[in-house]
C-alpha cells in the first residue's frame, strides 16, 4: 500500500456516493459493476412473503421440474425482473420516477440456483423543459441486459428514468427522441420463450379451468386489498440502491417512495387470485406508474383479458391489463396501469 506524507496531504473533503446526476450521463456510458446475485430459496421465500404470490411453478418445485425440465423451482418472474432492475440502479441512484419499461421479455425463465448479472447502458438522453415550479430534471433511457451464469440471455429491455440535475442552470443539449425506442413485443420472441415448456404436463397436474375456458374481454374485480409492507426490505433483496426507496429524508414529502416493482408484484399476486392456474408471466407490454405508492397503502386491482394467442401445440398467451388503485387515509388513487403477457396451459 502506498503511504503519504501527512504534512503534504491535501484535504479533498468527503466524496459523494449517491450516483450520477443527469448532466453526468452520456450516451454510450455502460455500467456492469453491480454484484451478481445467485437466486436462493431464501430469496424466493422472502419475496413471496412480501408480495403474497401464489404462482404454482414458483411454489411447487416438483411441478416446476416436470414442466420446465429443471431440478429446482421457477424463480418468480417478478423477483427476476426486480433483481435486473435493482442491479441497474447503480446509474439511477438519484431517480425521481420511472416513466416506462419497453421490450421486457423473459427470454428464458431462471430457476432457483441461477446467478444473474446485469449490464446497463445509457442509450438516449433528453433534458426536460425548465419550469419555475419544479426541479430541473432529465430523462435517461437505459438498455438493461441480464444474463445467467452460463451467459444465456435472460432479459434485454429498456427503462426510462427521470433524474435531477445538480445545477439547474446547466444546459446539456440532450434532446434524443425517446419514441424511437421499440414498444411492440414480437410474437415469435414470446413463443420462443416457452417453446421447451411441457404445458401438457401442467394441464395434467393442475385441475381446470385452463386457458381453453378463457375468452377475450373477460374481466375480474379482485376482492380484498393487500397492504404494502416491507418495502425497503424488497429493495434491499433485489440490490436496488435508489435513494428514494430507502431514505425518507430524500423525498419532497419526507416519505420513502415504494419501489414500482413492489406494486407490480402485488398486482401479479392479485392476478393469480383471479386466475389461479396461470403458468407464469413472461413479458410486460407496458407499465405506467400513475401516482406514487407509500408503505402502508392498501392496493386493489381490476384485471382484464384483452387478447389470447394460441401457442404452437399446447397453451395460450394471455394479454392482460391490471389497473391498480391505492387506498390511503380514506382516499383512493390510481397508481398503476400494467399490461403484461402470461402463459396458460
Amino acid at each position: 500500500m502506498m503511504s503519504r506524507d501527512p504534512e503534504a496531504a491535501v484535504d479533498l473533503g468527503p466524496e459523494a456516493t449517491g450516483g450520477p446526476y443527469f448532466e453526468d450521463l452520456e450516451v454510450g456510458m455502460t455500467v456492469d459493476s453491480a454484484p451478481a446475485l445467485t437466486i436462493t430459496a431464501g430469496h424466493g421465500a422472502l419475496h413471496q412473503a412480501i408480495i403474497g404470490d401464489r404462482l404454482l411453478l414458483a411454489l411447487d418445485a416438483s411441478l416446476s421440474a416436470r414442466v420446465l425440465g429443471t431440478s429446482t423451482a421457477l424463480a418468480h418472474p417478478a423477483l427476476v425482473c426486480d433483481i435486473a432492475i435493482g442491479q441497474s440502479t447503480l446509474i439511477t441512484q438519484r431517480v425521481i420516477a420511472n416513466l416506462f419499461y419497453r421490450g421486457l421479455v423473459l427470454r428464458r425463465s431462471p430457476v432457483v440456483g441461477d446467478t444473474l448479472s446485469t449490464t446497463t447502458e445509457v442509450v438516449a438522453l433528453r433534458q426536460n423543459r425548465k419550469r419555475a415550479d419544479r426541479a430541473a430534471t432529465g430523462l435517461a433511457a437505459l438498455r438493461i441486459r441480464t444474463s445467467d451464469q452460463m451467459g444465456r440471455r435472460v432479459l434485454d429491455f429498456w427503462r426510462c428514468a427521470m433524474l435531477p440535475l445538480s445545477d439547474p442552470q446547466v444546459e446539456t443539449g440532450h434532446c434524443d427522441d425517446l419514441d424511437a425506442i421499440p414498444a411492440e413485443l414480437d410474437l415469435e420472441v414470446l413463443e420462443a420463450a416457452v417453446a421447451d415448456w411441457d404445458l401438457d404436463e401442467f394441464r395434467a397436474a393442475v385441475q381446470p379451468p385452463h386457458g381453453s375456458a378463457l375468452e377475450s374481454g373477460m374481466q375480474w374485480h379482485v376482492e380484498g386489498g393487500d397492504v404494502v409492507s416491507a418495502a425497503p426490505e424488497l429493495a434491499r433483496l433485489s440490490l436496488n440502491v435508489a435513494i428514494a426507496h430507502h431514505d425518507a429524508t430524500a423525498g419532497a414529502d419526507r416519505r420513502r417512495l415504494v419501489y414500482g416493482g413492489h406494486t407490480i408484484g402485488i398486482a401479479a399476486a392479485q392476478a393469480t387470485r383471479a386466475l389461479p392456474n396461470l403458468v407464469s408471466v413472461i413479458a410486460w407490454e407496458g407499465c405506467d406508474h400513475l401516482e406514487p405508492v407509500f408503505e402502508g397503502d392498501t392496493l386493489f386491482s381490476d384485471l382484464e383479458l384483452s387478447r389470447i394467442d394460441e401457442l404452437p401445440g399446447t397453451g395460450y398467451l394471455l394479454h392482460l391489463r391490471s389497473l391498480v388503485r391505492a387506498v390511503r387515509d380514506g382516499e383512493s388513487f390510481d397508481v398503476l396501469d400494467w399490461r403484461f403477457v402470461a402463459v396458460a396451459a
